[in-house]
């Protein structure tokens, strides 16, 4: 079918689809006007002033759009009808693809938690070496020295149990990730790929679902271990002086509290990237496919400037999110330095008061580390599991899409298939057109069986959409159609579909 194209500079050659139905278009329309009918530049310019030679600050994605920390879209993307994925949700469907393989996550948790442990125990058994090494006691020396051997080789040997297992259940994940979501899509209404474009699907296919990976592959495993770390270090820090404890603990809270506030807008910042990523690769897709047609209209300026306008959307938001990590680690080193010094200042002040000996303030020390590290962990990892399924909550909706009914009724297939066709009152519009024009408005065709007709008209002008509703691709907006005399929508449209030849004007291999 030909391109139809727009004689205004301002509007790229290729189909719009890219920015009509992205679901962040109207917000950022609207806010940052990226697609003004008046032509700003004239596009067709030689390759020197399309590309320079040095490249100018990168001040226009800093530049604030009203408030500096707003991220564009948001409202946009979280006011669709589909409900927002939280964790258990997330966590719930990885779990259920990974299936009767699951006795491989379990493995890898048994091999965690007695790593963990392993791990958590050495300081306190090397303060007690070196102390028993410094007062001449060698019987107590030796016992912690073995103790430690001991400890180094099972932590070693489950540690490599761990993260092999792991890897072998992120593989297990993305495979069966992948295919369901491929599965998913095949089965859809013809509509749907309507309204999406094809680089947006690849991308949820290929960057999105490798982004999931992580959450079982580093993120799950990493937190539990730290939040096993902390906690054993947090009884250990008990055990020695709970009122030394405290301040320690009202530090992890206040770090805890900065993290809520920076994950979710981590977590929003994650979701716009992953839309913003996805519609520069629908751009290039449509740019380079259809390239004989941007060279025969000279319009290489205007699909450069078009991909590099969703590339400053994604420079826009990914630049405060880094912004808002500078300061959640800035938050976090200066709490961290903070309890080192302050874990000396009390501990000193402790031993000269003969309240706390120097064995025992060495474990203290270590364990305050252990903590604040842990917890340093637990809420990074936190953060990258957050924004994991920020960025792929487009995948998790696309899964709970419904295939196309066509796939789940059953209809009626006749003896024999004479061929007779009617067309009574057919009226249609396709549903992704903004303007819904009418393709077909009450057309009356009848098609006799052995009856060879050629439909010959301009282009647009409906050809294509009576093959397409022959096909059951579409259903008309009113009017029906019948196949030997029964309407079509009561026939078994596969055993149809299997009668019909169908020479596409895209060649499918």
């Amino acid at each position: 079918m030909p391109i139809s194209l727009s004689s205004s500079p301002s509007y790229s050659v290729l189909n719009l689809k890219t920015r009509l139905h992205s679901p962040l278009y109207l917000t950022t329309v609207k806010r940052h006007r990226l697609w003004s009918p008046t032509p700003t530049k004239n596009y067709n310019a030689d390759f020197q002033e399309i590309l320079p030679g040095k490249y100018s600050g990168h001040l226009g994605a800093v530049q604030a759009r009203g408030s500096w920390w707003n991220l564009p879209g948001v409202q946009a993307s979280e006011s669709s009808t589909a409900k927002p994925v939280t964790v258990s949700m997330a966590l719930k469907r990885i779990w259920g693809l990974i299936g009767d393989d699951n006795w491989i996550v379990f493995l890898a948790l048994g091999a965690l938690f007695i790593a963990a442990v392993s791990e958590i125990s050495m300081p306190r058994i090397l303060a007690a070496s070196v102390f028993s090494a410094n007062s001449g006691e060698s019987a107590a020396f030796s016992r912690s020295s073995r103790m430690l051997i001991l400890l180094l080789i099972i932590s070693g040997i489950c540690s490599g149990l761990r993260s092999g297992c792991f890897a072998m259940a992120n593989t297990i994940l993305v495979k069966r990730l992948r295919r369901s979501l491929y599965a998913y899509l095949v089965f859809q209404d013809i509509s749907f790929f309507d309204m999406e474009t094809v680089g947006s699907l690849t991308s949820r296919l290929g960057s999105d679902c490798q982004r999931l990976s992580h959450v079982i592959g580093n993120d799950i495993h990493l937190i539990i271990r730290n939040a096993i770390q902390g906690t054993g270090a947090l009884i250990n820090l008990l055990t020695l002086s709970w009122p030394l404890t405290l301040p320690t603990l009202i530090i992890c809270s206040v770090l805890a509290i900065i993290f809520s506030i920076y994950g979710r807008y981590q977590k929003r910042a994650a979701k716009l990237m992953q839309e913003f990523n996805a519609c520069a690769n629908n751009v290039a897709q449509e740019t380079l496919s259809l390239m004989r047609t941007v060279r025969a209209y000279g319009t290489e300026g205007e699909e450069v400037e078009r991909y590099k306008r969703w590339l400053d959307e994604l420079a826009f938001v990914s630049i405060r999110e880094s912004a808002a990590y500078g300061l959640w680690s800035m938050s976090f080193l200066t709490l961290y330095r903070f309890t080192q010094v302050l874990a000396v200042l009390l501990g000193g002040i402790c031993i000269m008061n003969s309240q706390l000996s120097p064995e025992q303030l060495t474990k203290y020390i270590l364990y305050c580390e252990w903590l604040i590290y842990a917890t340093w962990r637990v809420v990074d990892n936190s953060s990258s599991l957050l924004q994991s399924i920020g960025a792929c909550e487009k995948v998790f909706h696309l899964m709970d899409l419904l295939p196309t009914d066509q796939f789940l009724s059953q209809g009626v297939k006749l003896q024999r298939l004479m061929g007779n066709i009617q067309f009574v009152n057919v009226s249609f519009h396709y549903p992704s057109r903004i303007s819904q024009v009418p393709i077909l408005d009450r057309l009356n065709l009848a098609i006799q069986a052995n009856e060879v007709v050629a439909i010959v008209g301009l282009s647009g002008s409906g050809k294509s959409t009576i093959v397409n509703l022959l096909l059951r691709l579409y259903q008309p907006v009113s009017g029906q159609i019948y196949m030997d005399g029964l309407p079509l929508d009561e026939l078994d449209i596969r055993w149809l579909r299997e009668k019909i030849g169908f020479v596409g004007q895209v060649v499918y291999h």
